[in-house]
C-alpha cells in the first residue's frame, strides 16, 4: 500500500478527468458513484473513503441527481467554486449535447422501421426497468409496516385520488418529521450509503486533511452564493418574460422544471411522475409514447438519468413549433438547453451554499427522518409511473374495445424477457435495453 499521498492534480488536469467521468457516467446514480470511487478514491486518491461518504451523505438528503451533486462538492473541495463549477457542468453537459442530436434523430427519423424497431423493443424494458427501480428502492426503505403504508397511501393517491406529487411528497415529510420525533426507531432507514471503509492509502483530503481555507464557513460568502443563485435564476426568467411572454412554452418549461429539480428527493426515478405528470397531463409537451421513448434515452445515454428532461424539452418546442415552422431544430435545442439550466442551477447552489456547514460538522448528518418518510411514498409513486409506461406500451391503442384483443402480445412477450433478464439474471440495464432492441427490430423487419 502507498504510504506517500499523490500529487494534487492542478485545475487543468482536473478538468480533463471530470470532461472523461462527463462520458464515462453510465449506469445511473449507483454506477456512477461507484465509478467516481473507483476513479478518485481508489486509484487516484484524490479524497479519502471516509470523507467520500461524509459528503455522499450531505448530497443524499438533497434534492437532485446526488451523483452530479457529489462530482460538484469534490470539485470544489478541491479547486475552490470554479472547481465545482467546472466538475458539475461537465457531468452534465456531454449528456446534453448527446440528447439533442438523439432527440432530432428520433423526430426527424423516428417513423423509419430501423429507428421504429428499437423504440418499438426498449419500451417494455423500460416499463420493466421502472419496476426494478422501485423493487431496489423498497428493498432498500420499506423496512417496517409504517414505511410500507406511507407507500402504499402514496400510491392511492396519485393513482385513485390524482394528487399532483408536490403534496404526497410535502405530507410524506411531515409525516417522516413527526415520525422521528415521536417514533424515531421507525423511520430509522439511513438514506446513507453503508460501506464497509477501506483504506487505500494516503489521499490528497485524508481524513485528518484539515478544511481548506475557501471551504470555512463565512456568512458572507453564504449570502453571496444565495444572491448570486437567485440572480441566475431571475435574470434568465425575466428575459424569457419579457421577450416571450409568461404563457409562451419557453417560460413555461423554465419555471416548470424549476419546481421540478426542487421536488427530486429520492432520486432521478423520484422526480419521472412529477415530469410526466407536467409535461405529458397539463402542458402535452410530450405525448406518453414519446415520454417512455425519451427514458430509454436516457437510460443509455452517459449523466444523470434526470437529463431526460432534455428529451421533454427539445420534442416539446420542436413539435409545438415554439419559434415557428422555420425553426424547428433551433427551437428544441433552445428548450433543451433552458430546462437543463433549470433543472440543475439548485443542485450548484446546494452545493456551493451549504458544502461549508457540511465541512464544519465532519460528523454525521441527522436529518434522514423526514427523507425515509419521503423515499417510502416515492416506492408508491413509482410504481404506479411503472403501471402508466405498462399500460401505454401494452396498449398503444388504448382499451376502448376490449382489454385483451387491443393487448399488444409481442410487446408482452418482450417485457416478460426483459423482467426475467433483469430481476432473474440480473443483467444490466444497458445490456437489456439493446437485447430488446434487436428483438423489436425483428419484429419491425419480418413480422
Amino acid at each position: 500500500m502507498e504510504t506517500i499521498p499523490p500529487r494534487k492534480p492542478g485545475f487543468w488536469e482536473a478538468t480533463k478527468f471530470w470532461l472523461k467521468l462527463g462520458f464515462i457516467s453510465f449506469g445511473g446514480p449507483a454506477g456512477q458513484i461507484a465509478i467516481m470511487h473507483q476513479e478518485l478514491v481508489e486509484q487516484r486518491r484524490w479524497i479519502s473513503e471516509k470523507r467520500f461518504l461524509h459528503a455522499l451523505n450531505y448530497c443524499m438528503l438533497l434534492p437532485g441527481p446526488e451523483a452530479q451533486q457529489l462530482a460538484t462538492y469534490i470539485g470544489w473541495l478541491m479547486h475552490r467554486t470554479w472547481g465545482g463549477v467546472i466538475a458539475g457542468a461537465l457531468f452534465v453537459l456531454p449528456s446534453l449535447f448527446i440528447l439533442i442530436v438523439l432527440s432530432w434523430l428520433y423526430i426527424a427519423y423516428g417513423h423509419l422501421t430501423f429507428i421504429a424497431g428499437i423504440f418499438y423493443g426498449i419500451k417494455p424494458a423500460v416499463a420493466a426497468i421502472v419496476v426494478q427501480a422501485a423493487q431496489r428502492i423498497g428493498s432498500r426503505t420499506l423496512k417496517n409496516n409504517w414505511l410500507w403504508g406511507i407507500a402504499i397511501v402514496a400510491f392511492v393517491a396519485i393513482f385513485a385520488l390524482h394528487l399532483p406529487f408536490p403534496i404526497i411528497v410535502l405530507c410524506a415529510g411531515i409525516v417522516g418529521w413527526l415520525g422521528g420525533k415521536f417514533s424515531p426507531q421507525l423511520f430509522n432507514a439511513s438514506a446513507k450509503h453503508q460501506a464497509n471503509q477501506k483504506n487505500y492509502g494516503p489521499a490528497i483530503i485524508d481524513d485528518a486533511t484539515p478544511t481548506p481555507e475557501h471551504a470555512t464557513f463565512r456568512t458572507k460568502n453564504l449570502l453571496l452564493i444565495i444572491v448570486c443563485g437567485l440572480l441566475l435564476w431571475v435574470l434568465p426568467m425575466l428575459l424569457l418574460g419579457g421577450t416571450f411572454g409568461w404563457n409562451h412554452g419557453f417560460t413555461q418549461m423554465a419555471w416548470f422544471f424549476t419546481t421540478a429539480a426542487l421536488l427530486t428527493f429520492g432520486g432521478a426515478y423520484a422526480v419521472l411522475p412529477y415530469v410526466y405528470q407536467g409535461a405529458v397531463v397539463n402542458y402535452q409537451w410530450v405525448t406518453p409514447a414519446q415520454m417512455i421513448d425519451g427514458l430509454a434515452l436516457g437510460e443509455t445515454t452517459p449523466g444523470p438519468l434526470i437529463m431526460v428532461v432534455a428529451f421533454v424539452g427539445f420534442v416539446g418546442a420542436y413539435t409545438q413549433q415554439f419559434l415557428g415552422a422555420d425553426h424547428l431544430f433551433l427551437a428544441g435545442a433552445i428548450a433543451a438547453t433552458l430546462v437543463t439550466w433549470f433543472t440543475f442551477l439548485p443542485s450548484f447552489i446546494f452545493i456551493l451554499a451549504g458544502g461549508p456547514l457540511v465541512e464544519s460538522t465532519q460528523s454525521n448528518l441527522h436529518f434522514t427522518s423526514p427523507l425515509t418518510a419521503i423515499t417510502a411514498a416515492v416506492v408508491g409513486v413509482i410504481v404506479n409511473l411503472a403501471l402508466f409506461f405498462a399500460y401505454h406500451t401494452l396498449w398503444p391503442e388504448g382499451t376502448e374495445l376490449s382489454w385483451l384483443s387491443q393487448l399488444d402480445l409481442v410487446a408482452l412477450a418482450i417485457g416478460v424477457v426483459a423482467s426475467v433478464l433483469l430481476f432473474y439474471w440480473k443483467v444490466g440495464i444497458i445490456r437489456v435495453l439493446g437485447i430488446c432492441a434487436l428483438l423489436g427490430i425483428a419484429v419491425k423487419t419480418f413480422v
